[in-house]
């Protein structure tokens, strides 16, 4: 598996049976291949979906039918489309469950920027914003290093998406969770050493017990 799978992978053995899930642009789309058939997870797109299915096929694109990121997709059995008030309706009224998100950086407070590169021209943070505040679960999906730079900060040095409402951090190399004492290291690659993870990361991580990640 690449890093993106094993992100990807780790990310959905943290949904459950009847969660409302929001999946972010990039990366996080691939958290959707790898949801444990036994349970049904309901993925929504803040443009006005619920009820997402598989990526279709060159012959099954419906060119009216895009989420978010503007990628086509399908709707299973019983998905509905809605106007863009319904569904930020239901994502400031704290009804979505998950929501699984990128990052350009994401600190130690659990503060997240992904909206903005130094230079370059970005649309705005679209979403994002109102998803880490309203959801009740935000976990970032992300590589560890950008080039080889670290994207866990001890803070957050690019504009902010939002002030501490980052819950649980999962890279190609570790499992984190912030709470109130800092951000704490869960479980590590079966590849990867503990002393690998804290040279490749800015912020200061709590190390208790660590689990191997399931790969």
């Amino acid at each position: 598996m690449n890093a993106k799978e094993i992100i990807a992978s780790r990310v959905a053995k943290e949904l459950s049976d009847g969660d409302l899930v929001n999946l972010g642009i990039g990366l996080p789309t691939l958290v959707a291949n790898y949801v444990p058939s036994n349970i049904d997870v309901f993925f929504q797109s803040e443009n006005g979906l619920i009820g997402l299915g598989p990526t279709p096929d060159d012959d099954e694109i419906d060119k009216n039918l895009t989420n978010a990121g503007a990628q086509y997709v399908t709707l299973k059995q019983g998905g509905m489309y809605f106007d863009s008030v319904t569904s930020f309706g239901i994502i400031r009224g704290n009804h979505v469950n998950i929501t699984v998100l990128g990052a350009l950086e994401v600190d130690a407070e659990g503060s997240l920027a992904s909206w903005i590169i130094p230079g370059k021209l970005v649309p705005g943070m679209g979403g994002a914003m109102d998803l880490v505040v309203g959801a009740k679960k935000v976990i970032i999906a992300t590589t560890h290093t950008n080039k080889g730079k670290p994207k866990i900060k001890k803070r957050c040095t690019l504009p902010l998406t939002a002030y501490k409402e980052v819950d649980m951090i999962v890279t190609e190399l570790a499992v984190m969770e912030v709470r109130d004492d800092g951000l704490h290291l869960l479980e590590r690659h079966p590849n990867a050493t503990i002393e690998t993870i804290i040279e490749q990361t800015d912020a200061p991580l709590i190390i208790n017990h660590v689990k191997l990640m399931e790969v």
